[in-house]
């Protein structure tokens, strides 16, 4: 009988294995709010299109047949949500250059919005819901500043929108009005959200591209579907 009980676990696990298009969907989500200024901001996107094809994070995306999917956008204000890259199935460094070189040449759509943290949840939440069918699903929120406009991230985080989304956190530490004794906690206790949930900190905007290359690899080498033949 046990025997018997295993094969089926594993012919259902295969089932829904195959019937998926990707391993991970990794929505990518770019602070752009007020206190974001020119000079850091392009840090932002040319850390992320840097980061994007560091070779650790290339051998994390291709490590498996089975590919990722990624999408970016930018952030600020309630209404101020910008898609950078829709939706991309990573098969092959093409498409992470491809992807790369979008958000280099993007252009950030405005600069006077407050930090509206909840709502740039919810889109990443829709983004999510319209995307691939992958077998996860993973928001990657980086930030300088705590909510300030609008509900936050627990009032997110209540609605059923968020049942099996994961969301990870990269706090850009020594912005202008934020403090590490502030920014971290804030990230630890209201913005990780679902099992395994993690932050990585950047220490500046010049740090930004080092910090999101760590949590690339990281996010990209955690999700492996293995073993079903």
């Amino acid at each position: 009988m046990r025997r018997d009980a295993a094969a089926c676990l594993l012919a259902l696990l295969a089932t829904q294995a195959s019937a998926v298009e990707c391993r991970l969907a990794l929505a990518l989500a770019l602070d752009v709010s007020r206190s974001v200024d020119a000079r850091e901001d392009r840090l932002q996107r040319q850390g992320l299109a840097t980061a994007l094809l560091a070779p650790e994070v290339v051998r994390a995306a291709l490590s498996t047949p089975q590919p990722v999917a990624l999408a970016a956008y930018e952030w600020s204000g309630p209404t101020n949500q910008h898609l950078l890259v829709d939706w991309v199935l990573i098969r092959s460094r093409a498409d992470l250059e491809s992807a790369a070189a979008r958000i280099a040449a993007s252009q950030r759509a405005t600069t006077e919005a407050p930090t509206a943290m909840g709502h740039a949840l919810a889109y990443g939440a829709a983004l999510l819901a319209r995307g691939p069918n992958c077998l996860f699903h993973t928001i990657d929120l980086s930030g300088d500043g705590e909510n300030n406009e609008g509900f936050g991230p627990r009032a997110a985080y209540a609605t059923p929108a968020f049942d099996g989304i994961t969301v990870n956190g990269l706090a850009i530490n020594g912005a202008e009005y934020e403090t590490e004794i502030q920014l971290i906690p804030y990230f630890e206790t209201e913005v990780l959200h679902g099992p395994g949930a993690f932050l990585e900190v950047a220490q500046g905007f010049a740090d930004f591209e080092r910090a999101m290359r760590r949590k690339l690899e990281r996010e990209l080498s955690g999700l492996v579907i293995g073993g079903l033949r």
